[in-house]
């Protein structure tokens, strides 16, 4: 061992130290994975941790990436918003991740976007939100509201003859903006303002006892009504519950959910939710291969066939191939060249074809509807016949509608008004 310590001594002294230390550190790529691992969220976002290391290993099997090993660096943010933003910039300053992957709420997204925005890193996140953002930092492989609001409502007023709404939402921004999307969107159909109840509760509620009741009392006016669910977190679990205490099944007001999949599903007792839906780009039921080969190494991985699959894993297993197929294209990981290279890049999904990266950093999805089996799984009652393409700004909201998004040059805008010609938004 002597004459090695000798050697680094050498090395140092000649002030080839630092350089030294920097090729060791570059032996590797370095994932962020930015994910609530404890607190309200960890409930849907401990999978989705699980599912980034998945994805890394499964990588590093085929070789790497580059010519190097990927490796994972998680932390936890603990279901605690400004704790987000803390960790982005540990994982990107301290721990030097090329890329991160993570957040779930919109509230945490926000929270951590203006650190990417400064230190020029990249974030896929990977869920279902309310729209009204694009970053040339940020890749939204999660539903924009096009993708999973709009279709929901259209379904249950075509096939189920809705004509009441009740907009039921945690109280942060993703369900208060999405249902004010959906409320012009209703109210721009004709439905009458006295026909919408709105509704917010704080994360982790759980008393939904009178809640549930003024549902009850909302939906018995002889009108075809329904639940529009944006309830996140584990509070969902006693919302079911008490639905199925007040006997409120699927055939009297059924209940379409933004955010309840498989996962939410395998803690409770589903057999009194027969029947009521979600508005999802992915199930655990679709039968493709593409699924089959998914589903087949999450459970080799996870090391058991009861742990279920869902949406937001298909995102981020949709985000982290675009990722490597970008770094791939670029020869780089230099996050300027990968956002240049990504967009136009298309990789399999798992419900069959191709979903590829759009110019506003959204992408294209099917939209499926599911219908809650007493399994736990979701039959699919309903699919759009191609891909959707996600829609950064809504097309229902005044100050959105004139709003669009390209980060290609020249534009490089993520805000840009077609009537006025200026971008008023992040622009570089």
């Amino acid at each position: 061992m002597k004459p090695r310590s000798t050697f680094v001594h050498v090395i140092c002294a000649t002030g080839l130290c630092l350089a030294s230390a920097a090729a060791t550190a570059a032996d590797t790529i370095k994932v962020g994975v930015l994910h609530s691992l404890s607190g309200t969220m960890a409930i849907s976002e401990t999978t989705l941790k699980d599912t980034m290391l998945m994805l890394v290993e499964q990588q590093n099997a085929k070789g790497g990436l580059l010519g190097k090993e990927l490796e994972a660096v998680v932390v936890d943010p603990a279901s605690d918003w400004p704790l987000f933003a803390e960790k982005a910039r540990e994982l990107i300053e301290v721990n030097e991740v090329d890329a991160v992957f993570g957040a779930w709420t919109s509230v945490s997204r926000k929270s951590v976007l203006p650190v990417f925005e400064e230190l020029n890193s990249l974030l896929f996140y990977p869920v279902q939100y309310e729209g009204e953002e694009s970053s040339k930092n940020v890749f939204y492989t999660g539903a924009a509201p096009n993708q999973q609001a709009i279709p929901a409502v259209d379904y249950l007023e075509e096939e189920v003859g809705v004509e009441r709404w009740i907009l039921a939402g945690t109280d942060y921004v993703y369900p208060r903006t999405t249902n004010k999307i959906l409320e012009a969107y209703l109210l721009d159909k004709g439905v009458a303002a006295e026909d919408i109840m709105i509704n917010y509760t704080p994360f982790g509620h759980s008393d939904w006892q009178s809640i549930v009741s003024d549902i009850k009392k909302f939906g018995s006016t002889g009108k075809k009504t329904a639940v529009v669910s944006t309830i996140n977190g584990d509070a969902n679990v006693p919302f079911y519950k008490e639905l199925g205490t007040q006997g409120v099944s699927a055939e009297d007001i059924p209940v379409i959910a933004f955010s309840v999949g498989e996962e939410e599903l395998s803690g409770i007792d589903t057999a009194p939710l027969v029947g009521h839906l979600a508005a999802w780009n992915y199930f655990m039921s679709v039968e493709t291969d593409e699924n089959d080969e998914f589903i087949e190494g999450w459970h080799k991985f996870i090391g058991t066939d009861e742990r279920v699959t869902n949406d937001p894993m298909e995102a981020h297993y949709l985000g982290f191939n675009m990722w490597v197929k970008a770094v791939e294209k670029a020869g780089t990981t230099d996050p300027d060249a990968v956002q240049a290279a990504i967009i136009g890049v298309s990789v399999p999904n798992l419900t069959g074809g191709l979903s590829s990266m759009l110019p506003n950093h959204h992408i294209t999805k099917p939209v499926l509807i599911g219908e809650i089996q007493d399994d736990g799984q979701f039959d699919v009652v309903s699919e759009t016949d191609g891909l959707v393409a996600g829609d950064a700004w809504s097309d229902f909201l005044p100050d959105s509608k004139d709003i669009v998004a390209d980060w290609r040059k020249p534009m490089m805008c993520g805000n840009y008004n077609v009537k006025t010609g200026k971008c008023s938004g992040q622009n570089l």
